[in-house]
């Protein structure tokens, strides 16, 4: 199976959208877009030693604590390690994100993949839950 390169947006282009959002030129919403993103990672990093940041219609960012693993194993060579424990992050999104997401790829023409149990059922068009298709191909949120 051949690889695909996944689409990756930067904080760029998060700049880009809040400017074109807001109305404004780009040199004034990227300072703006990096205090925010960076103010959030300080959050999550400086977690003592869980925290959740809740960000209402987006989702929640949460740093937990993992238990310690004294019996894992390395898979090359199948010893047995001690892995201690740490913490992790963990984002789940918001019910309207959530919906958005878990809409089917047909609703949102997007090609189904190959041997997919859907492929057989019919095509519908037009509204999907919780946004609609515009013309450019996007999904506006309703």
């Amino acid at each position: 199976m051949p690889e695909t390169t996944l689409p990756t947006l930067t904080r760029k282009d998060l700049a880009r959208r809040v400017a074109k959002l807001m109305g404004q030129p780009l040199y004034k919403s990227e300072p703006w877009v990096k205090a925010v993103v960076t103010a959030l990672g300080d959050f999550l990093v400086e977690a003592d030693p869980e925290l959740r940041v809740e960000l209402r219609d987006f989702g929640v960012f949460e740093v937990k604590k993992t238990r310690a693993k004294p019996q894992a194993r390395n898979p090359r060579t199948n010893e047995v390690v001690f892995i201690p424990s740490r913490r992790k992050t963990h984002f789940k999104p918001s019910k309207r994100v959530r919906k958005i997401l878990q809409t089917p790829l047909r609703e949102l023409r997007y090609d189904i993949p190959d041997g997919s149990a859907d492929e057989q059922l019919p095509r519908e068009d037009g509204l999907v839950r919780g946004g609609h298709v515009a013309e450019d191909g996007s999904l506006r949120l309703l």
